[in-house]
């Protein structure tokens, strides 16, 4: 992971090799460029079940929640150099939380998304104290052992199913009590447009706070935590803010995820899936929050696709692989990096042909 690390900051854009100047500059935009998840998502809500079948419906709410927990990533990663491998983990345990305090059907789906984001940030400033002390491949390895006993927890425990007592699991049930749905978005297609919008108001609170302090903060952290601490930066807090801020969205989302599928179960939740999640954020591009929405689909749509083609699931392994590789040799922007400078160089010719006409 060391070598991973070193290789992409090496490689990387000049504004995640510096970061503080980047931030600045984007500080500088009007408040409208930090709008576009909500157009995004406006238009994806609108237009999107018009032209696609039920089961797409339930592919593209699959890859918003996941676009979410990518953007958590992108958080740690892009905005402050943390490496964690326990977004998964977070998945499930805004999934696990969501059921539980759901399946008496006495709180709102909305406050029980709220209440969920709480837990899992509360989660995620204890998964975050390790960061205080470690970073590169030992906190990457901290994080995936803490997603290991996450997962060992569950298997014990299993998903509520509408049991007594604190875990809510009785084992003489089968199956699992499914969440339910808010009133509004009892339908797959309702649904779908109602996990959008929420996925779009996680990534404006994201864009919020790497446009203010906090961003500010973190982009002198991942630059020199010695330089932030001598401008007087309180690495300490901005480190467990950034770890409380990403868990909270991905909790978000995994309550999200349990709602969409009625159930949950510890196999939809393997470890080793926050390793895919990190190389596809890689590739999509780990400094722009688009690169999140960019992985969402290659984790969830692209799969689907090659199975109504008839191909096995198995290549995508193979394709992140030679991706990954691409992406630290060729392409460190991403994706999303590379999409968002041509459309800027589209944008500047028209401009120029413009004003010379």
């Amino acid at each position: 992971m060391n070598v991973l690390e070193d290789a992409h900051r090496a490689t990387a854009p000049d504004h995640a090799r510096h970061p503080t100047a980047a931030i600045g500059h984007r500080l500088r935009q009007p408040l409208s460029a930090a709008a576009w998840p909500a157009g995004v998502a406006a238009a994806a809500a609108l237009l999107l079940p018009l032209f696609t079948s039920a089961y797409w419906i339930q592919v593209l709410t699959a890859a918003a929640v996941f676009s979410v927990a990518a953007l958590g990533l992108s958080v740690l990663y892009g905005r402050v150099g943390l490496i964690s491998l326990g977004q998964i983990a977070m998945l499930a345990a805004g999934g696990w939380t969501a059921q539980r305090l759901g399946q008496t059907g006495a709180l709102p789906f909305w406050l029980v998304l709220l209440a969920t984001g709480v837990v899992t940030g509360l989660i995620g400033i204890v998964i975050g104290l390790p960061a205080l002390r470690l970073s590169g491949l030992y906190l990457a390895l901290i994080t995936l052992m803490l997603a290991a006993a996450v997962t060992i927890v569950l298997t014990n425990t299993n998903f509520p199913n509408g049991g007594p007592g604190f875990l809510g699991y009785d084992p003489v049930k089968s199956g699992t009590v499914p969440l339910a749905r808010p009133g509004v978005a009892a339908g797959d297609t309702a649904y779908f447009r109602y996990t959008v919008v929420v996925c779009a108001l996680m990534f404006l609170l994201a864009i919020a706070h790497t446009r203010g302090r906090p961003g500010r903060a973190w982009a002198a952290i991942r630059q020199s935590e010695h330089a932030a601490v001598a401008a007087g930066i309180n690495v300490t807090l901005y480190k467990l803010w950034a770890f409380a801020l990403a868990c909270f969205m991905t909790g978000v989302a995994g309550a999200l995820l349990a709602a969409s599928a009625g159930g949950l179960t510890v196999y939809q939740f393997p470890p080793q899936e926050s390793i895919t999640l990190l190389a596809a954020l890689l590739m999509a591009g780990m400094y722009h929050f688009a690169g999140a929405v960019v992985t969402g689909l290659m984790l969830k749509a692209m799969p689907a696709l090659l199975d109504t083609w008839g191909v096995s699931g198995n290549v995508l392994l193979i394709v992140f692989g030679v991706g990954l590789v691409q992406t630290l040799v060729a392409s460190p922007e991403g994706i999303a990096g590379r999409l968002s400078r041509d459309l800027a160089r589209l944008g500047a010719r028209v401009r120029t042909r413009r004003t010379t006409s």
